[in-house]
Formats: structure tokens, C-alpha cells, sequence
């Protein structure tokens, strides 16, 4: 008998306890989900774009959108590019500098493979990139 008791109190703690946290979870979540989302600035309007971005724009559809959503956060195969080069750090945690952003792209980075571009394609790559 004092067994069962013991148990019962328990599980009750147990379910007040993890009620509790979830809560907490889903607060602290919320709360992290309406700061990053005030946050991201907006893309570039497609009808703004340089000549260079527009040629981005077109790299960007050829090698990169299969696994990268440009106007999201969220993740396809790879992460959601949403103001990549406008937060301090890439979903990686590295800095998104130029210099990071090549490298990345010409020798890919754990699950994402090394793209190959010519310097002209890089270049608009990256002027479009920036516009995201």
C-alpha cells in the first residue's frame, strides 16, 4: 500500500512538474520566435534588383534553391537564407562575411556539397545574396 501511495505522489509531481516545463518551454519558444521574426529585415523587392543581383537571382535558382529557401528561415535541405549577410552570425555561427560565404559555397560544408562557379557567377551570387 505504501508503495502505491508513494508511486501516485510521485507521478502527480511528476506530471506538475513537466506541465510546468512545457509551459515555460513554450513561453520562452513564443517569445524567441516574435523577437527573431521583428528582427529579420525584408528582402530587396525583385523590381529594385542591379543588373548583377538580377544575374544572382538566376545563379541562386540554378544551384542553391533546391536546398536554401531565400525568403524564409526555415530549412529545406540546408538552412533558410532569410537576411543571411544582415545577422551577426550564419546558422553555422560563423560570421557571414564574403570571404565565409565562398568558402562555403566553393568547398561546401558538412551535408552541403561544393558548388563550382566562375568568378562572374560568384560575384552575382554574392550581390544577391546581400539582397536577401
Amino acid at each position: 500500500m505504501l508503495e502505491t501511495g508513494h508511486l501516485r505522489g510521485e507521478s502527480l509531481y511528476h506530471q506538475d512538474y513537466m506541465r510546468a516545463r512545457l509551459c515555460s518551454i513554450a513561453l520562452l519558444a513564443g517569445a524567441a520566435g516574435l523577437a527573431g521574426c521583428r528582427s529579420l529585415p525584408a528582402s530587396k523587392p525583385e523590381a529594385l534588383f542591379t543588373p548583377e543581383e538580377s544575374r544572382g537571382a538566376i545563379v541562386y535558382r540554378q544551384k542553391c534553391a533546391r536546398c536554401h529557401r531565400p525568403n524564409d528561415t526555415r530549412p529545406l535541405n540546408g538552412p533558410g537564407l532569410q537576411a543571411l549577410t544582415k545577422v551577426s552570425s550564419m546558422p553555422s555561427g560563423a560570421p557571414p562575411t564574403d570571404e565565409r560565404l565562398i568558402s562555403v559555397t566553393v568547398h561546401g560544408r558538412n551535408n552541403m556539397p561544393a558548388t563550382q562557379l566562375t568568378d562572374d557567377q560568384m560575384s552575382d551570387l554574392l550581390a544577391y545574396l546581400h539582397t536577401l
